[in-house]
């Protein structure tokens, strides 16, 4: 009977850590439309909030629209506010997806009710922690509506997003240690320096890049999207730091995989993480590039933010996995190759 009862309890763990992980996937997603939505202009797509246009199914021809629209909407815009199908459902799209991404966590945080009163209660604190977040950060998006876009809102919108995915995934982890019981390995704690100083790094970077992009609004305002080609010759010096600043930030990342390399045999899971993080690190890289040489077309900037965040992600996991009986509550358990 106590075997069955395990089993059970294995069971409902495992189907908890895969919608943690969808949660997640989704959150992710979730950074890319944000990021189409900025990349295209589509910010404003919906002038009002949470309706659009005063309809919660926004228009798709100007017909649906009272003659006076841009008296009725313009006040805030300063009168500039001009019916565009396509933007106007980007930004819909990203409202629904937000509130998708609402629901999931709801639902991870009912799954996660059966820890409460167990050892692993932390599972189910963060996942509520995480709800607050993305309640909150619903109402800031409201915010950055009414102010307009104002570049600090949108900034502190994208590190509130960032902290949620931090969240998402420590939760993951837990469950993910709670169901791998084997014998513990080397100790990897002398990754820890270099491993942290890589994650430091990654957050100034994506700090860096959001005041990048907040120069590159500047200049839209000035130049308009058809002169994409333009932008970056018209950046300043935050550009050009964030893009020298790459080059570190690639150089301590690779240190950081060769060192996990010479230990795979016994690291199996971390050289995994490392290669991911090697990975993100080359298609952050070549997504910059093409920003930079190919007229920042509207596709690679949301590509290269969440390619960014995925890679602070990862390093994070490592960090989690890597002191896992600090963090995660794991008492000498493996963190194996079931990831």
């Amino acid at each position: 009977m106590t075997s069955l009862i395990n089993i059970i309890k294995q069971g409902a763990n495992r189907r908890f850590r895969r919608l943690a992980l969808a949660t997640v996937i989704i959150v992710y997603l979730l950074i890319i439309v944000g990021g189409v939505v900025r990349s295209t202009g589509a910010g404003m797509g919906c002038p009002d909030w949470p309706t659009c246009f005063g309809s919660w199914v926004p228009p798709t021809h100007i017909s649906q629209l009272p003659v006076d629209y841009q008296t009725i909407y313009g006040a805030k815009l300063k009168g500039e506010v001009i019916f565009n199908p396509v933007k106007t459902w980007i930004e819909y799209v990203n409202r629904l997806f937000g509130v998708f991404t609402g629901l999931m966590i709801i639902a991870t945080v009912i799954s996660s009710l059966k820890y409460f009163r167990t050892s692993a209660r932390p599972i189910f604190t963060w996942s509520f922690v995480a709800l607050l977040l993305v309640i909150f950060q619903g109402w800031l998006g409201a915010k950055v509506v009414s102010s307009e876009l104002h570049p600090g809102m949108v900034t502190l919108h994208m590190l509130l997003a960032i902290i949620i995915v931090f969240i998402l995934l420590y939760v993951y982890a837990r469950a993910f240690v709670i169901e791998n019981h084997t014998e513990a390995p080397g100790n990897a704690r002398f990754l820890n320096p270099i491993l942290g100083f890589a994650l430091v790094l990654s957050l100034f970077q994506i700090i860096l890049g959001t005041q990048v992009r907040e120069d590159m609004d500047m200049v839209i305002v000035q130049l308009g999207y058809d002169l994409r080609s333009q932008w970056i010759s018209n950046l300043g010096i935050d550009f050009y730091i964030h893009r020298s600043f790459s080059f570190l930030l690639a150089g301590v990342n690779i240190w950081l995989y060769l060192r996990i390399r010479r230990f795979e045999s016994i690291f199996g899971l971390y050289s995994r993480l490392g290669s991911y993080i090697m990975l993100t690190i080359i298609l952050t890289v070549v997504t910059g590039v093409i920003m930079a040489y190919w007229g920042v077309p509207a596709y690679a900037q949301p590509l290269h933010l969440t390619l960014a965040v995925a890679m602070i992600g990862i390093q994070f996991v490592l960090l989690m996995f890597i002191n896992s009986e600090r963090f995660l509550g794991n008492k000498g358990y493996k963190i194996d190759s079931v990831l």
